[in-house]
């Protein structure tokens, strides 16, 4: 890969990783329309090492207390509204990994593929999402999640697996139908991130340690800092946005994409 590319694909996962538009899609639609060659394995390893570098420093003061009351409730067997939050994104995980495991299993990655598909998806949940955006009561944070709700926003996780649907943007959606306030919804979609990029770095390396692969580390390098920096500052805007504008932009965003991509299919 030219270093150009490696820039670019690193930056583009840095900055749509945590927003909801997707970043497979991204990554998918930008080589096929570019007309580069697919980035292997390895690569998309170095970018999920970047952005979880990212939120776990963006994080770090919160994700600190969080765990340890995680792991005191596991030698009292007593739960905190912090306890309980670990615990809530751990079970939330669940749906999305048996679905990758299925997905994998069975080989439909290559047929989650198609152009037409990640439009459909990207316009569909798209607007789901200022529909939540615009009916929801707002009234909530995170603590105060049900397991109900809980188990609700794991089996949305687990659509995102179909490139377009975007996996910050449907748990999103999902807690903002629940009544959370918008901060609230962002809080749990990053943590929710944050195993779920471990479980797809650990898939792509085993899949990697079977494969007869020369690895070039400084390429891999440049993607661990560049998507890691990207997704750093992405974080923080984004979260200066949604104070100020809410879910509409990035709606806009991908009601436009997605048409676009039925022009281009077309």
């Amino acid at each position: 890969m030219e270093t150009s590319h490696i820039i670019i694909l690193a930056l583009v996962q840095g900055i749509t990783e945590f927003l909801p538009i997707s970043s497979s899609a991204h990554l998918i639609l930008l080589p096929q329309i570019a007309g580069w060659t697919d980035q292997g394995l390895a690569f998309d390893i170095a970018l999920h090492v970047g952005t979880l570098s990212a939120v776990l420093m963006y994080f770090r003061h919160e994700l600190r207390p969080l765990f340890h009351s995680w792991t005191t409730s596991i030698a009292t067997r007593q739960l905190t509204a912090e306890s309980r939050l670990v615990w809530g994104v751990a079970i939330a995980t669940i749906p999305v990994g048996i679905a990758g495991l299925t997905v994998t299993h069975f080989g439909w990655e290559d047929s989650l593929r198609s152009p037409l598909l990640i439009a459909c998806t990207t316009i569909g949940y798209g607007l789901l999402l200022g529909w939540a955006d615009i009916r929801g009561s707002k009234q909530r944070d995170e603590y105060t999640l049900t397991w109900r709700d809980i188990t609700i926003i794991g089996l949305a996780q687990a659509l995102a697996l179909v490139p377009g649907t975007s996996r910050s943007g449907i748990t999103m959606t999902a807690a903002l139908f629940l009544g959370l306030h918008s901060k609230g919804a962002v809080r749990f979609s990053f943590l929710l991130s944050i195993p779920v990029i471990i479980l797809a770095g650990i898939d792509e390396t085993t899949h990697l340690v079977m494969q007869d692969t020369v690895i070039l580390w400084i390429p891999l390098l440049l993607a661990v800092i560049f998507s890691a920096l990207s997704a750093y500052l992405c974080i923080y805007a984004f979260l200066g946005i949604l104070n100020k504008m809410g879910m509409m932009p990035f709606v806009v965003y991908r009601i436009g994409l997605g048409i676009a991509l039925l022009f281009w299919g077309l």
